[in-house]
């Protein structure tokens, strides 16, 4: 067998081996899980999670997540909190303290603290018989058959299972808390994620004057000075009430130029597409992305509870909003 085949069936080993401790992790949801969330849904301040080395890692990152699903949430620092940063923690508060060992130095040190703050403490260890389980007021089950690390000693399998169990909590509390997209989005205005659940359509059209529109009875050259000055390649085509019946594109004008190149007598009613793509205004930017991929268009027609133009998209002006999505046809 040569190297790399030992390498590849090392990882594949390394993944089984932690897949099958976070299946394992399904038996260990329990009553025990069941009052650690009943602790933290009542909490009215934050959940302060604290651990050392990896475990503090798989801490923060827990951290982020409850952050970012409606669970106030900061880390703690075992060994700065002896030094200080013990006074962030308020009787109001929930504790989770994360330890494979159960029996962290710093941790052990930090219960009576706690005890005395009077806040509630859940514990997520690898032994369910060590000092830390049995000091907490709940205790989570994280223990593994073994690490991934050949020699049993790296902390792999056990963080893995650990991250799983964290993530657990989270999300059940979000269903719990009724957190919806919309509170999610809240927290995460500035990605693509929040672009994609805030934003309006509205927000990125040429809308007002700037909204090429010609009546049915309007020259082509009409028509096309209109797309020319509003630089959208597209204008919408109205009857005399002000109501959308149609669209010019650039593609319309290039199909009649295939069929004849004298089109001095044509008018708007002549060459538009009838009952073209439109879009309500309050839609989001991404459900706009979607039609106009799925329809291969480049320009969407924003209306108003009506018929009436509002404003024109174009998809360039989502692409580079940041919203993504592939150049349409």
């Amino acid at each position: 067998m040569s190297n790399g085949s030992i390498d590849i069936q090392t990882a594949k080993r390394v993944i089984r081996m932690e897949a099958e401790a976070v299946a394992a992790l399904e038996e260990k949801i329990n009553s025990s899980f069941q009052k650690a969330i009943d602790i933290l849904f009542v909490c009215k301040g934050r959940v302060v999670v604290t651990g050392m080395g990896k475990s503090g890692i798989i801490a923060r990152k827990m951290v982020a997540t409850m952050n970012s699903t409606g669970t106030p949430s900061i880390f703690l620092h075992p060994s700065d909190a002896v030094h200080g940063d013990l006074g962030m923690v308020r009787n109001d508060d929930v504790v989770i303290c994360i330890s494979k060992s159960g029996d962290t130095q710093e941790i052990r040190q930090l219960l009576p603290m706690f005890k005395r703050i009077g806040v509630p403490i859940i514990s997520m260890v690898g032994n369910m018989n060590s000092h830390l389980a049995l000091q907490s007021d709940v205790a989570l089950d994280n223990s593994v058959k073994e690490e991934a690390c050949p020699h049993n000693l790296a902390p792999t399998t056990s963080t893995t299972v650990t991250l799983a169990m964290g993530d657990a909590l989270a999300v059940t509390l979000l269903e719990k808390k009724n957190f919806t997209a919309d509170d999610f989005a809240m927290f995460h205005p500035g990605g693509n994620l929040g672009k994609r659940l805030l934003l309006k359509i509205e927000e990125l059209a040429i809308t007002g004057n700037q909204t090429p529109v010609i009546s049915l009875k309007a020259s082509l050259n009409e028509a096309i000075l209109e797309m020319t000055t509003k630089r959208l390649g597209a204008t919408c085509v109205v009857d005399a009430d002000g109501n959308l019946v149609g669209i010019i594109t650039d593609g319309d004008l290039r199909r009649l130029l295939q069929k004849t190149t004298n089109v001095a007598d044509f008018t708007a009613e002549q060459v538009m597409s009838k009952n073209p793509k439109t879009i309500r205004k309050g839609t989001l930017a991404s459900i706009a992305l979607q039609e106009m991929e799925q329809f291969s268009i480049t320009q969407l027609i924003i209306v108003d509870n009506g018929r009436k133009p509002y404003g024109v998209v174009h998809l360039h002006d989502l692409v580079r909003a940041g919203l993504g999505g592939e150049s349409a046809a």
